[in-house]
């Protein structure tokens, strides 16, 4: 158990620092930004409590919002990716007795599986982030174009993630 919880401490970490260090820096063609701290949320154990995973997903946000200087925008999405995280994961999944380790990844879900799970949380996720950043519908198709750009390449780096921790 101990070892599980700093494993995850340090998972929080470790993105916490690559997101405010590194990708917060990155925005390819003035439209796609990285927002791969998300990855936190997507990997928690399925097992966790909802009031532990949105209480969890809630600090990450926070963190995030405090060095990025979002004013709670990302505390919102994740506290709402949270909530949706488990009936996602239900969707394309489910069976939750089936599962061979309750923290979803490539080896216990599968490779589709685990693409459309972390595909349609990262879509959610950079939709409901720019819907809040923009606060209207005035540019929406500059919002959409954003998220979209934002969401792909989230997800790219996603899988990257979890090809490099799962490969052991």
């Amino acid at each position: 158990m101990a070892k599980e919880l700093i494993k995850y401490a340090l998972m929080f970490l470790a993105l916490v620092l690559c997101q405010v260090v590194v990708f917060n820096h990155i925005c390819l063609f003035g439209v796609a930004i990285p927002l791969v701290f998300i990855y936190f949320i997507l990997k928690l154990p399925v097992t966790l409590d909802v009031n532990w995973t949105m209480t969890f997903a809630f600090l990450l946000g926070l963190t995030i919002d405090v060095f990025a200087n979002t004013q709670g925008m990302n505390a919102l999405a994740c506290t709402v990716l949270a909530v949706i995280r488990t009936p996602v994961l239900h969707l394309y999944f489910p069976r939750q007795d089936d599962l061979t380790n309750p923290e979803p990844s490539v080896r216990s879900l599968g490779l589709a599986v685990f693409m459309k799970y972390a595909g349609t949380l990262t879509a959610a996720y950079c939709m409901l982030y720019f819907m809040i950043e923009a606060f209207t519908f005035f540019n929406f198709l500059t919002m959409l174009l954003r998220a979209a750009g934002s969401a792909l390449l989230t997800f790219a780096i996603i899988l990257a993630f979890e090809g490099l921790t799962s490969s052991r």
